[in-house]
């Protein structure tokens, strides 16, 4: 059974009324768990690109074998198995069955796969539908080759990319993708999420080098918001000569002299311990900087909270919170 054969388009009366239902309800659509909520309010029958992730369900790695660098290639890669090549083929069929769709970048992982898709104009059915159909096909050809058991996780996740930085952005995080995750397998104490961790005379969750906090000298760093800057640079060239010798930095960077100083820190590759306003979810892991921080070892991210979708604002009790939490730590607590 071909590909086409499971994107056999809704019937119009019935994709009318899911439409409808849509336009209706999408200020109220269901917010799901972490990598599984949709934006409330988007349409998703309007042009947009997405970056698409799909995980396999338990995560095992069935899409193929994560190697090393070779004659071939510069970083670590991932070699397709035969279900990761169905996979990638479907992926890039999906513009034969829906024209108005483009397929601009995808990214095999052992266990899971991000596609980068530009809807060009207003499609017939739900992003969801054309996901779904995907999925179908890719299930069907799992059973083909013996496995048996469910192929995908439910749902997906899809980032809505709103402008060329994040497009571009999103483009090398992918093709980065294969040696993150080299990385994170070598150092995978420091990217395990660690909830009900006992810091500072509370529960918490932490991700990083949690030996950070054995240190036997730590300093919270606390920048007034008054600060002029030159002030602020001076109190940078402080913390940083002390960060060079050894002490451990400290704090949730709220005020501008606070940013500065604990980003200051981790260009210069000193150890930070940083106050973070959200817990982590399980399959949470650092992005940018931090990822690199936490592979040395040089970073430890701390949240008294636990992780949820929404964002909140930091009320001056909030940071008040942060901020004892970071004093708490520095002194050993």
């Amino acid at each position: 059974m071909g590909f086409s054969e499971y994107f056999c388009i809704m019937e119009d009366n019935r994709e009318e009324r899911r439409r409808q239902w849509w336009l209706r309800n999408k200020g109220k659509y269901e917010k799901r768990e972490s990598m599984l909520r949709r934006m409330a309010g988007h349409d998703y029958y309007g042009r947009c690109i997405y970056m698409i992730t799909l995980n396999v369900a338990g995560r095992r790695d069935l899409l193929g074998e994560l190697r090393g660098a070779d004659a071939c290639h510069s970083e670590a890669w991932v070699a397709a198995s035969s279900l990761g090549e169905k996979v990638i083929g479907y992926w890039q069929e999906i513009p034969s069955h829906h024209p108005e769709v483009r397929v601009l970048k995808h990214q095999l992982m052992p266990d899971h796969f991000h596609g980068i898709i530009f809807v060009t104009e207003k499609i017939p059915v739900h992003l969801g539908t054309i996901i779904n159909s995907f999925k179908s096909a890719c299930t069907f050809a799992a059973k083909e080759l013996g496995i048996s058991t469910p192929l995908w996780e439910k749902g997906y996740n899809d980032s809505i990319l709103k402008s060329r930085g994040q497009y571009d952005h999103m483009k090398s995080y992918l093709a980065d993708n294969p040696r993150r995750l080299m990385v994170k397998r070598s150092s995978r104490d420091f990217f395990t999420v660690r909830h009900s961790l006992h810091v500072g005379g509370r529960e918490v969750d932490a991700v990083g080098n949690v030996f950070l906090l054995d240190y036997p000298v730590k300093v919270a760093v606390r920048c007034s918001r008054s600060l002029s800057e030159e002030e602020i640079d001076e109190k940078v060239s402080q913390f940083l000569e002390m960060a060079r010798h050894g002490t451990v930095l400290v704090s949730p960077a709220i005020s501008p002299g606070e940013k500065k100083v604990m980003k200051m820190a981790q260009e210069a590759q000193c150890r930070v311990i940083k106050i973070v306003d959200n817990g982590f979810s399980d399959m949470y892991k650092p992005a940018g900087k931090d990822f690199d921080a936490c592979a040395r070892g040089d970073l430890l991210l701390v949240s008294p909270w636990a992780h949820r979708n929404e964002k909140i604002d930091l009320t001056k009790q909030l940071c008040e919170e942060l901020n004892s939490l970071a004093a708490a730590i520095a002194q050993g607590e």
